[in-house]
């Protein structure tokens, strides 16, 4: 693709984020969770800096929501199907490995540490209460509140990049290249800090690093759909917002299946992703199907 400024664009969001993410796996690697946390959610903003570094007009993008004007269904969907295939891509993944469905609270006990969950005592809180705000937040306002995070990635990805890509290879191909560039863009986080599945789970790292990949390409599809749709870009961002809230569905996990995340409970997992695959491929074929204009 012969584009200066989507050259840059790349450059830039590429640099920017894995310097980033480099500096963000040191301090998780010495145990800094607060700092690794901080750093990684700046990083979420490197496309949005290399869409402004490499001149881009971001103006046309969508930032006035349009949700009076039979958006409103595009909005449910951004907010709510995150939520619902990753519950059921938690389900396949429980049924394959029953063992690993645990109410006891045991993982998030395992990354609270013994002073979290002190903590949470001395505030009147148990596990089982602490899981269940969890999963209410998930469902319920913390959506919204990682779209503000999220938007940093959704102005570059499907803001600009994705009809890019899309103009050049149609959509298809494009929405394949974007999902595949968006998960290479996270590979750092997981080669040197364990990001998403750990670092001794079976077939680490390579096999983690190409089902991410297909975990983003599944994503960016149903994204990008819903920016087509609305053409507003808070709504991918919802989205996105969306699906990192919906990974309450690993305070159900056994602490001791924390090494098998490469298989779920959260749909990045080769299992729990099945339910997200297979609803990209239906929006692929309706589009395919749609009439020419």
């Amino acid at each position: 693709m012969k584009d200066r400024k989507f050259t840059k664009y790349i450059i830039f969001a590429f640099a920017i984020a894995w310097a980033l993410q480099i500096v963000a796996s040191i301090y998780s690697n010495k145990g800094n969770r607060m700092a690794f946390q901080l750093i990684t959610m700046v990083s979420m903003y490197a496309p949005f800096a290399a869409v402004l570094l490499s001149g881009i007009s971001i103006k046309d993008m969508g930032w006035r929501p349009k949700l009076l004007k039979g958006k409103g269904r595009y909005v449910a969907a951004a907010w709510f199907m995150p939520a619902v295939l990753s519950v059921l891509g938690a389900a396949i993944y429980f049924i394959c490995f029953p063992h690993a469905f645990d109410l006891s609270g045991s993982y998030l006990a395992s990354q609270l540490g013994e002073e979290g969950v002190k903590q949470l005592a001395e505030q009147g809180m148990s596990l089982k209460q602490y899981t269940l705000l969890t999963v209410l937040t998930g469902i319920t306002y913390g959506p919204f509140i990682n779209t503000f995070a999220a938007i940093g990635e959704e102005v570059g990805w499907r803001g600009y990049m994705y009809p890019k890509l899309k103009e050049k290879f149609g959509v298809l191909k494009g929405r394949l290249i974007g999902g595949t560039i968006w998960g290479i863009w996270h590979w750092p986080l997981m080669i040197f800090a364990g990001y998403e599945y750990g670092k001794h789970y079976f077939g680490a790292p390579i096999l983690g690093l190409i089902v991410f990949c297909v975990f983003t390409i599944a994503v960016g599809i149903l994204l990008d759909e819903l920016y087509d749709k609305t053409k507003c870009i808070w709504i991918p961002a919802l989205g996105h917002g969306a699906i990192n809230a919906s990974n309450f569905v690993i305070a159900f996990m056994n602490a001791v299946y924390a090494d098998k995340m490469i298989f779920g409970p959260f749909q990045n997992g080769i299992l729990a992703v099945i339910p997200l695959v297979v609803t990209a491929i239906i929006i692929c074929r309706r589009r395919r199907d749609e009439p020419m204009t």
